[in-house]
């Protein structure tokens, strides 16, 4: 088959040979970035050196789409099952972990039942183990069954060494890999900073953004922050600006606090670091209440 570039392409055409399709010429995308068609594999492969750069171009266009396009709100699992409210960052500060029903209430619901006299688990009602070994079982009876959350939470004590574990880096991070498979944002997070800082796994900083990366698009705050930190030491502060302006608005005071200082720095306009404060800000204002204020007052 002899194939001759067209120079001009309407996009109903060979990219390469100019067919038009029809029910008996079947034009096909460029899988990779699909701005041309084809009429075949080898006007394709005729065609490749001519659009290659167009292509990779438009791929990474693509991929940058998805990566600052998706990921705006945060998960399902950032909120309190009573109020439905997203819980401040960091949740570890402003929320208790159920271990029996592996949910994590805010602290203004978990104070709300204690006032009214409930200090069981303040969701499921299944009193809480005071002990290492019940807390333990509780957990492993989830891990069985096979639920994500339970499987990252056990990762997490191997890798601190908590709840009557001995500490084993690399058993945790078995454990979040298995997390992750079955659905954990949180798993992809702690695998990314594995991978980041070699923690029981060979340093890798491009295969921690990937992770960073999947988490991120799924609306994990950290990791889009992290992901700002990975490209700054890159030197593609504006790439980096980006992710802090997205995780800014999900309530992550640090990337506001990174912003000012690109500000400062020169490298951040003044307008860019008002939308980070007011997105901030106005995140903030949505997660407030009487409850949650209350329980401020008394244990932060």
């Amino acid at each position: 088959m002899s194939c001759v570039p067209v120079a001009k392409n309407d996009g109903e055409s060979c990219a390469n040979c100019g067919k038009h399709g029809s029910d008996i010429v079947k034009l096909k995308n460029c899988n990779a970035c699909f701005l041309v068609k084809y009429c075949g594999v080898d006007c394709q492969r005729a065609h490749r050196k001519q659009h290659k750069k167009a292509c990779k171009r438009r791929v990474a266009e693509l991929k940058d789409e998805q990566l600052y396009g998706q990921g705006h709100e945060r998960p399902e699992g950032d909120s309190c099952p009573i109020c439905t409210l997203p819980i401040p960052l960091p949740m570890g500060s402003h929320s208790v972990f159920e271990l029996c029903c592996m949910k994590r209430i805010c602290i203004g619901c978990d104070l709300a039942a204690q006032k009214r006299g409930m200090f069981d688990c303040a969701f499921c009602r299944t009193p809480c183990p005071d002990n290492d070994a019940d807390k333990l079982a509780m957990v492993q009876a989830r891990v069985v069954k096979k639920d994500p959350v339970a499987i990252n939470h056990l990762g997490d004590k191997y890798c601190l060494g908590k709840n009557g574990l001995q500490k084993d880096v690399r058993k945790a991070f078995d454990l979040w890999e298995e997390a992750a498979e079955l659905g954990s944002i949180q798993a992809l997070y702690s695998l990314g900073n594995a991978y980041y800082h070699g923690n029981g796994v060979k340093e890798d900083k491009a295969t921690a953004a990937q992770f960073w990366t999947k988490a991120a698009m799924q609306g994990h705050a950290e990791s889009r922050h992290n992901l700002g930190y990975h490209e700054g030491d890159k030197g593609n502060h504006d790439r980096a600006l980006k992710h802090w302006l997205i995780s800014a608005k999900m309530s992550l005071k640090g990337s506001v606090e990174t912003i000012k200082n690109m500000f400062m720095a020169g490298l951040a306009t003044k307008e860019q670091y008002a939308e980070a404060l007011k997105g901030y800000q106005d995140a903030v204002e949505e997660m407030k209440s009487n409850d949650r204020d209350a329980a401020k007052r008394l244990y932060l």
